[in-house]
């Protein structure tokens, strides 16, 4: 199973980016989705998560101005940034627990990473 995040970038303050995590591979269901973050010096921290039921979780910091997704026939997760700020600079990683085909169990996978840099 791999994970593959793309959209990242830089934008100015109070834009927009849209970044999308699609897993692919020997996948029988994915469970929950989620999106993490880190800044240079910091550890990675959740910014936001949907379960496989749609539910959603939100860091204090991004709420109202995130927005998580996902599509289960691609099996693809979205987060939607409006009004970004400098402070949501970090690499943005994803997240799947995922149970493989023939398998039993649900294993973490994490993608590689998509730069975010957000310039005042």
């Amino acid at each position: 199973v791999q994970l593959q995040a793309s959209g990242g970038g830089l934008v100015q303050a109070g834009g927009a980016l849209r970044l999308s995590c699609a897993a692919s591979g020997s996948i029988f269901r994915i469970n929950d989705m989620g999106w993490y973050r880190q800044a240079p010096g910091k550890q990675r921290e959740l910014v936001a998560a949907i379960t496989s039921g749609s539910n959603t979780a939100y860091a204090d910091s991004v709420k109202g101005r995130f927005t998580i997704s996902r599509d289960m026939a691609k099996n693809t997760a979205y987060l939607q940034m409006n009004s970004l700020k400098p402070e949501d600079t970090a690499v943005y990683y994803c997240n799947a627990a995922v149970i493989g085909r023939g398998y039993n169990k649900e294993y973490d996978y994490w993608g590689l990473g998509t730069q975010v840099t957000v310039s005042s």
